[in-house]
């Protein structure tokens, strides 16, 4: 057998090989065509001649038809934030205010939401954010008419109700970022609120009107308090007086019984004895210090001076 017969013969094999191996770069193309990666935390909206006809949510991949008859679109599901800016809004009192919020939203995790966010921004999360700031500034124009500047600026922090202008801002946003390019509002919150100068003006004076008026109630109790225990005290001290002065009676009219027992005790013990003691206890009684007195030796009770102390029994 010649070279020219060998080669003859060994042609058909490499022939085969070169297109074994064609084919299966072309089943890889075509495979690799036909099939979707979905990664945590996008969407992947598949379109048959431009048209969405499944979302799929749920990471890894997954089959389609090769282009151009079908094609992906990658739909990013994280959350975003926005700031809306500094809007000047008035107060349900009539008074002016600067006031700037945030929103942190996302696309929600399902297919209806998924195609709509599609339809009305052409997935394009600037177009989006744009949006949500418009929401956002006519929203805490209405938010800011149904609370008192009071109720967001104040010293007593139980009187701020910054909580609450929060949630009525987040319940308008979300529904109409909802509605209308079916975005889920997460959070809204304020950012920044500030106050003109002639508002700030107005807030001076009114905390000062509101801390006046408080010393005033202060004061007026205060007031009311001093004269209540002025009044229980003389209440109280005219109470103990009139009890000391019963208590003091009480004790009056026990001691006169017990002196009235004892002289009658003294009495029968030495009658004689008795009617000189008490004769001395008159005199100490009727005559002082300075007293000068001229009476008659021979009447009572100075008889028993010149007669005795027997005079006075003998007389009778």
């Amino acid at each position: 057998m010649t070279h020219l017969d060998q080669a003859e013969n060994d042609r058909p094999f490499w022939a085969n090989r070169r297109f074994a191996v064609a084919a299966i770069v072309v089943a890889a193309l075509v495979l690799s065509a036909c099939l979707v990666l979905v990664n945590p935390g996008e969407a992947v909206v598949v379109t048959r001649f431009g048209n969405p006809v499944r979302v799929l949510t749920s990471p890894g991949l997954a089959l389609k038809l090769p282009a151009p008859i079908e094609n992906s679109v990658v739909v990013d599901l994280r959350l975003r934030t926005t700031s809306s800016g500094l809007h000047d809004v008035g107060t349900r009192d009539g008074l002016r205010i600067l006031v700037q919020a945030y929103i942190a939203w996302q696309v929600p995790d399902d297919a209806e939401h998924i195609r709509q966010f599609l339809r009305a921004v052409r997935n394009r999360p600037g177009i989006a954010a744009e949006q949500l700031r418009s929401f956002t500034g006519s929203a805490l124009e209405i938010a800011a008419s149904s609370f008192d500047l009071a109720s967001l600026v104040n010293t007593e922090p139980s009187k701020i109700r910054l909580n609450q202008f929060e949630t009525v801002l987040n319940d308008r946003i979300n529904d109409q970022a909802l509605r209308v390019y079916g975005i889920t509002v997460r959070q809204v919150g304020l950012e920044r609120l500030t106050l003109p100068a002639q508002t700030l003006n107005a807030t001076i004076e009114r905390m000062k009107a509101e801390r006046d008026t408080v010393a005033a109630e202060r004061s007026a109790e205060g007031e009311r308090a001093a004269a209540q225990i002025q009044s229980d005290a003389n209440r109280d001290s005219r109470v103990l007086i009139a009890q000391a002065n019963v208590d003091a009676a009480d004790i009056e009219a026990k001691s006169r019984i017990t002196a009235a027992t004892i002289y009658k005790q003294a009495y029968s013990a030495d009658p004689q004895l008795y009617t000189l003691l008490r004769s001395l206890d008159s005199l100490d009684k009727v005559i002082g210090p300075n007293t000068r007195l001229i009476l008659r030796t021979d009447a009572a009770p100075f008889r028993v001076l010149v007669d005795g102390p027997g005079s006075a029994a003998r007389g009778k």
